[in-house]
This record gives C-alpha cells, structure tokens and sequence, in this order.
C-alpha cells in the first residue's frame, strides 16, 4: 500500500531525511516513531504530498507522491495532532464541506455520513456545534471526515495527543473497529508507547535514517534480554564493574544505572550479593517499547515531548503554506 525508497528532503544545508526505505502492506498498523526532529513528520508530510522530496521514491496506493499527487490525495485520508475543524459548524456541515471538496456525489455523501457518524457513536450529536464538543468527540469526528472520501490509506499524525487514557482507549476502540470494517491501512505516528503496541510493525527513525524496523516483540528481543535498572551512589563506577565483571554493557541515564542480561530473574539474586556498591535499588523486568525507543535513539520517549507543542505549530504553519 505504501512503497518508499531511499526517500530524502533537504532544507538549505539541512538533511531532514535521509535515504528511508520501507514497505507498508494493505490492512496494516504500521508505527513511524521518532524523536521530535528526527524526520518523522517530514516523512508523512512528503507521503501526504505536502513536501515535495529532495530523491528518492514514493507511491501510495500504487501512485506517485511527486507526478500523481491527485490521486494520491484522494487514497488517503489525514488527521493532524490539532484540530482542522471549523468549530462554527455542525459536525454535519463539516463532513458535507469536506464531501464537497472531494466531489462526492450527494447521495453517496449523505448515505457515508450517516455510516460514519453512527460507526464513531456521534450520530445524536451530527446537528450540534462543534464547539460545544469534548476533545475525544473532535478527533471522533475528524477520524469520520477523514474517511469519509473511502480512502485506501489513514493517516494518523499523534491522534489521541493530549486526551486522557480513557478517551485515548475509546479512539482505538474505533479505529481498530474501523480497520476491520473498512479495510483500512493505518500509518501511524505517537508518542504513547502503548499506542504503538497495536502497530503491527514499527518503524523508528532518528537523525533522519530508520535505525529499527520489525515487530513490536521483534524490536522488544533486539534490546538484548531482561532489563535490570538500579540506583546506586556512583552510576559511572558501578557500570564499569558491571561491565568489567559480566561483560555487558551498562548505560547511566537520570543517574540510573541499565544493563540487559538473559534470565533476570535468575541472574538478580547472585548479583545482589555480589555487588560492592551501595544499592539504593534495584529492578529486573521485561523489555518496553521505551526502552526499544531508548535502545536505538539513546533518548526516551517522554523527553522527545518537552518541544511537542511548538512541533505542533510549525507543523501546522507548513500544511497552511503548502495547502
């Protein structure tokens, strides 16, 4: 459904993306996550036609995102991490207008917006405004206009950012009720780590280039075991000894020391008596999609988002310009 191929985009002496490649099979959840100026956004925005690529190539729905842009607009449908809907208007008026920039015949609109405005549970609320709508219930809405044209392919830029868990959870009810009924493909940006575990595969890129691609629990194995994580009066020197001592890799990061091992359960014990430092404490758990994001990156998720707002803005500046 999407094929992109040594893909790049500069800006002046900026390389925003750098040679990606990656397939996105038809029907699948596929999650490009990254750190806040790694080219995530920039990637979708050349994807969504919205920037024209440096090199490379790109085809949505078997159409070119450079020669065919056209049809590639009318494969997709998109939903931004801010609104885009017109708060003066009813959700009705809002889905109509839309069904009017894609030139769907009056009937076939009509008869799709009742569908959709029942699949999404907004249909007692399609003749109010929608400024008196909750947060949840906009993006309900917005995930309704965006498929309101039938499109092969969903675009979802950070779609639940900023609700609440609950709410969040009632969207993926949806959209994951959506995929089955429409046969939807879903491209997938987030910075909920589980949220991206409904992705079918994951895609992680930084600086530019994708550095992971693979299953949840195939990136999760890639870490390298069991993730052990303590506190300790001197990280620096209690890593080196680890490392000295089992020959592993230890990292310090906000003064917490990390290391992998196979069977942490079996190798805590004997650790715990052997190790000559101070513990102030200790843990042995599974490996995370944030430590798979922190693994590849060196950064967690959560300090990719102290910019997100501004991101935001600019991102919304840009699809303005190039509208």
């Amino acid at each position: 459904m999407i094929e992109v191929a040594g893909l790049a985009k500069r800006f002046g002496a900026i390389e925003a993306v750098k040679d990606v490649s990656f397939s996105v099979k038809p029907g699948e959840i596929f999650g490009f996550l990254g750190p806040n100026g790694a080219g995530k956004t920039t990637t979708i925005n050349m994807l969504c036609t919205l920037v024209t690529p440096s090199a490379g190539s790109a085809h949505v729905n078997g159409f070119d995102v450079l020669h065919e842009r056209s049809d590639v607009r009318r494969s997709i449908g998109l939903v931004f991490q801010q609104t885009t809907l017109d708060e003066y208007l009813s959700a009705d008026q809002n889905l109509r207008f839309h069904g009017y920039a894609y030139g769907i015949p009056a009937e076939l609109r009509e008869r799709r917006m009742t569908e959709l405005m029942e699949m999404v549970d907004l249909a007692d609320r399609r003749r109010g405004s929608v400024r008196t709508y909750s947060g949840g219930m906009k993006r309900r809405l917005e995930i309704a206009r965006g498929l309101l044209h039938h499109p092969k392919v969903l675009f979802l830029d950070e779609p639940t950012l900023g609700l609440d868990p609950q709410t969040r959870r009632h969207i993926w009810d949806y959209l994951l009720r959506l995929r089955e009924q429409e046969g939807l493909t879903i491209f997938l940006t987030t910075h909920y780590m589980d949220e991206a575990e409904y992705s079918d595969r994951i895609a992680v890129i930084d600086h530019g280039r994708i550095v992971g691609l693979g299953t949840p629990d195939r990136l999760k194995r890639g870490v390298g075991g069991d993730l052990v994580t303590l506190r300790t009066t001197n990280g620096q020197a209690a890593a080196a000894d680890i490392h000295d001592r089992y020959d592993v890799e230890a990292t310090v990061h906000e003064e917490m020391v990390n290391f992998t091992v196979p069977n942490g359960e079996e190798f805590l014990p004997e650790f715990v008596k052997s190790f000559d430092h101070p513990l102030q404490s200790i843990g042995v758990r599974r490996p995370t999609l944030d430590d798979v994001f922190l693994h590849l990156t060196g950064r967690e998720i959560r300090d990719t988002e102290l910019d997100a707002q501004e991101q935001m803005r600019q991102g919304m500046g840009r699809r303005r310009m190039h509208g």
